[in-house]
């Protein structure tokens, strides 16, 4: 049987000054992804080895991890991509790490939190009163952006959170974006202030990175370009009539 090398990311802070890499020979078929692969070493050749993952179709987001360098969903990469060429996996770049392959996402966690990712309503109506209604193109203005599973490869991938981890990020904005473009929402006052703030939108530089390496195409870089322009348009509109909204 053919066999391809997967060196992983190995870190106990219990024990281990740093972290430093080991590697395993393991099964190759084509149909093997490296989510595969990385469990076939857990179980089979080395029950230690620490990572998360959960549903293996895409969905769940938890697998994400750095694969040769790039932030991928390892349920969703194939190893006939690299073979016969020796894969490298390591925990998602830009977060500290707590073991092995298992990244600390409390961060994004508060951040998302700050952002208000959920539908905010001035006066809830009865529910006796029926659904808010919407049509197919507002639905349209903000399903993409919907589509986040909170993967984190965008910020593994953004230079900014990189240098600057005060900075909202890629994936929080683009929830936030999606909330404030639904028309059932009213929460945008709400979240204005976070993400117009210097840790928000104005901390990205269009590098665009976060938008290459989505899963879900939900291209968080237009998000964020969009919210300026939104923003801008907002604070323009205040100095022109500053006695209430357009």
């Amino acid at each position: 049987m053919s066999e391809i090398t997967i060196t992983v990311t190995r870190y106990d802070p219990e024990k281990d000054s740093q972290p430093y890499e080991q590697s395993y020979s393991v099964p190759y078929r084509e149909e093997m992804v490296v989510l595969d692969a990385i469990n076939h070493i857990k179980d089979h050749i080395d029950g230690t080895l620490s990572f998360r993952w959960s549903c293996r179709m895409g969905v769940c987001g938890s697998c994400g991890m750095t694969v040769n360098g790039v932030p991928k969903l390892t349920c969703a990469v194939f190893l006939k991509d690299y073979y016969p060429n020796e894969i490298k996996v390591a925990p998602l770049a830009n977060f500290p790490i707590i073991r092995d392959l298992v990244i600390d996402m409390s961060d994004f966690m508060d951040k998302l939190q700050e952002v208000k990712p959920w539908m905010i309503r001035d006066e809830e109506k009865p529910v006796s009163e029926g659904e808010h209604l919407q049509s197919p193109d507002q639905l349209a203005q903000f399903r993409q952006f919907s589509m986040c599973i909170n993967c984190m490869l965008c910020y593994a991938a953004c230079p900014v959170y990189g240098n600057d981890s005060s900075f909202i990020g890629p994936a929080a904005i683009a929830l936030a974006h999606r909330y404030d473009m639904d028309s059932r929402d009213q929460g945008q006052d709400q979240r204005r202030p976070i993400i117009g703030s210097h840790e928000g939108i104005w901390e990205c530089t269009f590098v665009g990175e976060c938008s290459e390496v989505c899963p879900k195409h939900v291209d968080p870089a237009a998000a964020i370009q969009r919210s300026k322009v939104q923003l801008t348009k907002d604070y323009m509109l205040s100095m022109i009539w500053p006695w209430g909204k357009s």
